[in-house]
């Protein structure tokens, strides 16, 4: 598929010797059924696959859905799961076929064809669901079924669409169960995963069981696994220090990562440098308060990414001067070349010739994430120093953030963003393309044409050139000012193993690599 492998990011486990804990003992290793709870602050926004892009529900599909293809832990390159065999056929990078695995079957025990994939895939288009993920196939034109056969027409050439089959947005739903047009509702999933849904209490604890039917890429458990959802950092802290989760995964408040002690005998800490991002949208349509470059380049002027870093997430996260991470094909330093320090007397220069009018107001939205809060009143803090901006910040819950910013109505919001797969198109086509998911209203011709063109090649070191000028279009036009970048942690008892395998660039959430010593 690639004759280039991508380093997505270099892996730095720390492991401490295992002791017996205070609180917990041993399992006996005859006790298999023996559950794993793992905590985390993400939020589950839909079962239905049609319905969310997020990471807090693409990490339960990753377990109780498969897709074609997946992604093994540290690969780059997507591998088959519900597919016996993927390749692009024929010339030009315009035909996809994947052949069926034979033996898997749904909870109702009707085997899967391939008739069910192409069903799969029209429904997320066909539902087009405001915060779902039907954008990360733009270059699908049809899906033909025959057999075990499942062949994708593609409207572009696109390179990146194997990738794009192996996220969550690529899950296989029962045609008999799921409607056409419209989203599921209830708490039930039928899906074939390695994992089946037991119960689901919604923001609080997803309970999964093995499936024994599964047949596919990985292991099939040997052991529960339960999912507790957090409102906050603060509370899943609180989780873990009343011993109330096993592993804690996403995302511990940064004071807490940085008292981490590798001597500890009883917890084992995972660290990996992570490919997920930190972004300020700024919305450019007319009308809007940063509708004007000038402010948002006076704004890209005053922003100290160091200091963020350091007062409010203690050097638990790194600073990021482009929209592609460190350890992505193609990654420049694009805002550091055209925004090397904090300059108020430029910003101040910017804005006086566009004629903008001083303080420029706007609202800062804020949703959930482990230091959102101070964030926002750091970043307002360094804006209002320069008495060119007014700042005020807001926090919405979930769900309220995610319609308002889908619906063009914030000014300018932070937002993750962990990557769907290991390839610089999902930090670009998804976040600056005309029409993304950050719905800002940003548009360029010339980002547009780099991002088709860089589509073109299998081979992923052809699109350097592509995704550097892109980086360079996107400093100019600030549409979106990059922050940091994450490290991964994960945070188990010491008879717990695989963390290091649980989360990484790939988008795959692996519960099943979780076991007890």
């Amino acid at each position: 598929m690639r004759s280039v492998r991508v380093r997505i990011f270099a892996m730095v486990i720390v492991l401490v010797a295992a002791g017996v804990g205070v609180w917990q003992l041993l399992p006996d290793k005859d006790d298999p059924g023996r559950t794993v709870t793992v905590g985390t602050t993400d939020v589950i926004t839909s079962l239905d696959p049609a319905g969310a892009y997020d990471a807090g529900s693409w990490a339960l599909y990753s377990n109780v859905f498969q897709t074609l293809l997946t992604f093994d832990a540290g690969g780059t390159t997507p591998v088959p799961d519900a597919a016996r065999s993927c390749r692009f056929v024929g010339a030009g990078l315009r035909t996809y076929r994947c052949e069926v695995r034979e033996g898997i079957r749904f909870p109702s025990g009707r085997a899967m064809t391939a008739q069910d994939v192409k069903y799969s895939f029209d429904r997320v288009r066909e539902i087009h669901a405001r915060v779902g993920p039907a954008s990360l196939f733009d270059t699908l034109g049809t899906v033909e079924a025959r057999g075990r056969t499942v062949t994708f027409h593609l409207s572009s050439p696109d390179a990146t669409f194997p990738f794009k089959v192996a996220t969550g947005a690529g899950s296989i739903v029962d045609r008999d169960v799921y409607p056409a047009d419209v989203l599921r509702g209830g708490s039930g999933v039928d899906g074939t995963g390695p994992y089946t849904l037991k119960t689901f209490e919604p923001g609080s604890r997803a309970a999964l069981v093995p499936n024994s039917r599964y047949r596919g890429a990985v292991e099939v458990p040997d052991h529960p696994t339960t999912l507790r959802y957090y409102k906050d950092s603060a509370a899943l802290e609180s989780a873990w220090k009343r011993h109330a989760v096993d592993v804690a995964a996403r995302q511990l408040p940064p004071a807490l990562l940085a008292t981490l002690s590798t001597g500890d005998a009883k917890e084992r800490l995972t660290e990996v440098d992570g490919a997920e991002t930190r972004n300020l949208v700024l919305n450019v349509r007319a009308g809007k308060p940063l509708h004007d470059r000038a402010v948002r380049q006076a704004l890209a002027s005053l922003v100290d990414r160091d200091e963020l870093v350091e007062s409010v997430y203690q050097g638990t996260v790194d600073s990021l001067f482009s929209v592609v991470p460190r350890g992505i094909t193609g990654h420049t330093t694009a805002f550091f070349d055209t925004y090397p320090k904090p300059d108020p007397a430029r910003a101040r220069e910017l804005l006086l010739r566009a004629g903008v009018t001083t303080p420029v107001r706007f609202e800062f939205a804020y949703s959930r994430g482990a230091a959102s809060r101070a964030e926002a009143a750091e970043i307002k803090r360094q804006l209002e120093r320069s008495k060119l901006f007014e700042v005020t910040t807001k926090y919405y819950d979930w769900a309220k953030f995610q319609k308002q910013y889908t619906a063009g109505k914030l000014d300018a919001y932070a937002v993750g963003w962990l990557p769907d797969f290991p390839d610089p198109d999902t930090f670009t086509a998804q976040l600056v393309r005309t029409g993304s998911g950050m719905s800002n209203g940003y548009s360029s011709k010339s980002v547009d044409e780099l991002i088709v063109a860089s589509q073109q090649y299998e081979d992923r070191s052809r699109t350097l050139k592509d995704f550097r000028r892109l980086q360079r279009l996107v400093a100019r036009d600030v549409p979106i000012l990059p922050l940091w970048q994450r490290k991964e942690y994960v945070l188990s008892t010491e008879d717990i193993t695989g963390g290091q395998y649980l989360a990484d660039g790939t988008g795959v959430f692996r519960l099943w690599r979780l076991d007890w010593i």
